[in-house]
């Protein structure tokens, strides 16, 4: 059995507002979403690395100086090395004795891609004791030095 509350007809006509209670909602549930997640995506870590002023170590009494030059090619002492005969050069500067430090040094315009090669070099040929040369922190700025007239 059905009832009819109301006389009137069953007509109903079209709203035409917008319900905004629910955009609203949204809106500030998002807001507060970005609000808390924003700080945590935002990682920013400022670096300043320090220049070493660490005691200075007792050399060893003959030190094994590999060097990388500008070119990226390798010498040991003052004589150059290709990469193949590293490890038997090394062999013969240390006595095969795979416990003696290696003091790498190299030229400032190395990156560092290719000082991480010769790294791995080095570890493959079974040396793993590396020390890695650098100018001592004086506290004075280095000196400049003006540039070099070639003359003909």
């Amino acid at each position: 059995m059905a009832v009819k509350l109301s006389d009137e007809s069953d007509d109903i006509g079209e709203i035409a507002d917008i319900n905004v209670t629910p955009f609203i909602d949204v809106t500030l549930v998002l807001l507060i979403i970005f609000m808390v997640a924003a700080p945590l995506s935002t990682v920013d870590v400022a670096v300043d690395l320090p220049t070493s002023n660490a005691q200075v170590q007792p050399r060893p009494d003959k030190p094994v100086f590999l060097t990388v030059r500008r070119d990226r090619s390798l010498a040991i002492g003052d004589d150059a090395v290709p990469r193949e005969a590293l490890q038997t050069r090394l062999d013969a500067e240390t006595g095969r004795d795979r416990e003696h430090r290696i003091f790498l040094r190299a030229d400032q315009g190395i990156s560092y891609g290719d000082l991480m090669g010769v790294m791995n070099i080095l570890r493959g040929a079974g040396y793993l004791k590396i020390a890695l040369v650098g100018l001592e922190d004086t506290g004075v700025p280095p000196s400049v030095a003006p540039p070099t007239s070639a003359t003909p």
